[in-house]
């Protein structure tokens, strides 16, 4: 096997390659349904980041006597959108671990180092896109997570089962306790915490720097007693669905019905706590929105599982998005800081719930249209290129490609 050469996570080694007598081919082509599930958590996600790019710690605000279609949104996101594609992201994470820990292990390596290096600096980078760009950043979450989740990879189907509703179940405690707590102030657009909100996040880039270093540095005094555990779950999750063949059957149709039921029904009592306009029943809203995205999450993944039947030509603009997911999250935070703190501020004055909808399903066409562009010339995005590199440079030996 030639040094230099990438290993794929979701392909078999090269033709020829010389492996332990212990080791087992783990795949043998690339997982198509996968890459398209990447894809459509990396569109979806934009969904709701969009209303956070410009007031990162509030986000959107509403009006004093709310609009109906800000209503319609607001439900809709609670059904389809709030939530589920960072559960997605955290699924597939997990599931990406676990991959690239048999693969090193089918090539006869320590495994561990390889995926610490990784780790490591995917908090490195989480750091600096928090920093510098947005503060808004989920990579610093799943570095701290992804540790965790490595501890319980060995585990059985069961058992990762059991140990995912044990992290998600008491992180979500713990979360609600927090936002009930803290759900005092009624951030509205006519407020003056929404005035002092707007000052803040559009005064000078050197200005922003110091909010988003506050917030990031409060991230990471939180993140280890709330959303370490929660995603660490997910990844947990994500590592079990792969090894029963989710990713490639996806579920059994009364295991569909029971996961439609439990989304829909924690989704409609949180859009009426979410319609009473009252911060703490708020706050309960948007905990019953985290737990009803992860049975959300799992029916996206049975969606695309049968649509792609894991063909590279079906779906193939989705999967070509999946492929750049790094890249293109990276990219959706510095066009939209861009755009709503130092391009057009006053969109933050002027725009409503529809309107962010718009903008975010144009900017998807964009993302789709540019990853199948790009894929033309490159077989890999620059900063999942440059990942890799960072976590694998001290190893001789081939590094495996790096996905969100």
């Amino acid at each position: 096997m030639s040094a230099n050469q990438p290993i794929d996570e979701w392909s078999t080694p090269p033709s020829g390659a010389t492996l332990p007598a212990s080791a087992t081919i783990i795949s043998t082509q690339r997982n198509a349904n996968i890459d398209a599930i990447r894809g459509l958590a990396v569109l979806g996600i934009f969904f709701m980041n969009i209303y956070f790019m410009g007031m990162t710690f509030y986000g959107y605000a509403p009006h004093e006597t709310p609009l109906l279609s800000d209503q319609v949104i607001e439900a809709f996101n609670l059904l389809f959108i709030k939530v589920r594609f960072i559960s997605l992201f955290s699924i597939l994470f997990g599931v990406g671990l676990f991959i690239q820990y048999q693969r090193f292990n089918a090539q006869g390596l320590n495994a561990y180092p390889r995926l610490r290096s990784r780790l490591k600096w995917l908090m490195a980078l989480g750091l600096i896109h928090g920093i510098l760009i947005w503060s808004g950043d989920i990579l610093l979450t799943y570095g701290i997570s992804g540790f965790l989740a490595l501890c319980y990879k060995d585990l059985s189907i069961d058992a990762l089962k059991r140990k995912a509703n044990i992290f998600i179940f008491g992180a979500l405690v713990i979360i609600t306790l927090i936002t009930v707590s803290s759900a005092d102030k009624s951030f509205i657009r006519e407020s003056s915490l929404f005035a002092q909100q707007y000052s803040a996040w559009t005064s000078s880039y050197a200005d922003q720097l110091v909010l988003q270093l506050m917030q990031v540095g409060y991230m990471a005094l939180v993140i280890p007693f709330t959303l370490m555990w929660l995603t660490a779950g997910l990844m947990l999750l994500g590592m079990a669905l792969y090894q029963q063949g989710t990713f490639e059957q996806g579920f059994s149709k009364t295991t569909l019905i029971q996961l439609v039921i439990a989304s829909v029904s924690l989704s409609l009592i949180a859009i009426l706590l979410g319609l009473t306009q009252r911060p703490i029943l708020v706050a309960l809203s948007d905990t019953l929105a985290m737990l009803s995205a992860i049975p959300m999450a799992q029916i996206y993944i049975h969606i695309i599982v049968k649509i792609c039947k894991n063909s590279p030509k079906i779906l193939t603009s989705l999967q070509n998005v999946g492929k750049l997911a790094f890249s293109l999250y990276i990219l959706q935070s510095i066009v939209g800081v861009l755009v709503f703190r130092h391009l057009a501020p006053e969109l933050l004055l002027q725009l409503d719930r529809w309107q962010y909808m718009v903008m975010a399903i144009v900017y998807s066409i964009v993302q789709l249209l540019l990853a199948s562009l790009y894929l033309r010339y490159f077989k890999q995005g620059p900063l999942e290129k440059f990942w890799r590199y960072l976590a694998f440079k001290k190893y001789a030996t081939p590094p495996v490609k790096n996905h969100i």
